[in-house]
Formats: structure tokens, C-alpha cells, sequence
């Protein structure tokens, strides 16, 4: 029971997370499908907005740390892991759970029909901005990290007292 009360509030923050981002979408270009990132790109309306690589990079290891954090400090204190396994499966439930909740609801649902996330410029992009696939891979991109991110944790978990 506690694994599912903790994904639900682990996809609530993370949709709340999403909501303050996309007041300014244009700061998470790196999150639309190429062929809307290559129009905005070239379009004048947008230089100087547009995050850097070193920006998304930045941006992604750092959201890494901090949900290794996060996620140790629940697996420890609020789960009662110690070892590793434990740690590693669990952690691996509450990543999945929010990344499937980010591919299903945030990104195909929200996402590839809310105009707000249309950039202007690239209101003509219709099929860009349905590219199912595209957040289905980010999905099993996400899938990959989760394994490292997880281990991490778990590694922590087995030093905290």
C-alpha cells in the first residue's frame, strides 16, 4: 500500500513540476520532437531563449541527484530498505510508475493536445507535435537511466544507518 500512495504523490509532484515549467515552454525545447526543435531553432522570435546542450545536461544531472537523494531518503526512512535488492526493486517501482504516468497522461494525453505547448512558429506542425513515438522512446530512455539512477540509491541506502 505504501508503494502506491507513494507513486501517486511521486506523480503529483512530478506533474506539478511539469505544470511550473510550462509556463515557459520554450525552456524545455530539448522535450519536443526534433522537427519542432529545428523550426524554433530557426526562428529570430527565439534566439537567445533557447536552452544549450550544456543547459539540458545540466538540467538532467541535476534532477538525477536530486531524486537520488529524494529517492534514497524514502527508501531508507519511509520503506524501511537496508539492502540493496529491496532497495533497487522498489526504487525501480516508483521510477516506473512516474515515467509511465510522464509518457501516458503528461506527454500523449497532455502534452501532444494542449495548444499552450505549441510554440509560436510551429502552430502548422501538427503530426510534429503527435509524435507518439518520440515520447515513447523517451520513455525507454527514461527506463535505461532509471537502472542508474536505482542502483545509486539503493547503493546509498545500504550506507545510511
Amino acid at each position: 500500500m505504501t508503494l502506491i500512495i507513494e507513486c501517486a504523490l511521486l506523480c503529483a509532484a512530478f506533474t506539478v513540476m511539469v505544470y511550473v515549467m510550462a509556463r515557459e515552454p520554450v525552456k524545455t525545447l530539448y522535450n519536443y520532437p526534433p522537427a519542432i526543435q529545428e523550426r524554433v531553432r530557426s526562428l529570430e522570435r527565439y534566439r537567445g531563449m533557447i536552452p544549450t546542450r550544456k543547459n539540458k545536461l545540466s538540467a538532467k544531472a541535476g534532477a538525477s541527484l536530486l531524486f537520488v537523494i529524494v529517492l534514497s531518503l524514502i527508501l531508507r526512512y519511509v520503506n524501511g530498505c537496508a539492502s540493496f535488492g529491496e532497495a533497487f526493486g522498489e526504487g525501480m517501482i516508483l521510477w516506473s510508475a512516474v515515467n509511465l504516468w510522464d509518457l501516458i497522461v503528461l506527454d500523449i494525453v497532455w502534452f501532444c493536445h494542449d495548444p499552450r505547448f505549441v510554440l509560436e512558429g510551429t502552430e502548422d506542425m501538427t503530426d510534429a507535435y503527435h509524435d507518439y513515438m518520440f515520447h515513447f522512446r523517451g520513455f525507454c530512455i527514461g527506463e535505461a537511466l532509471a537502472v542508474a539512477v536505482c542502483a545509486v540509491s539503493a547503493a546509498v541506502v545500504q550506507f545510511i544507518l
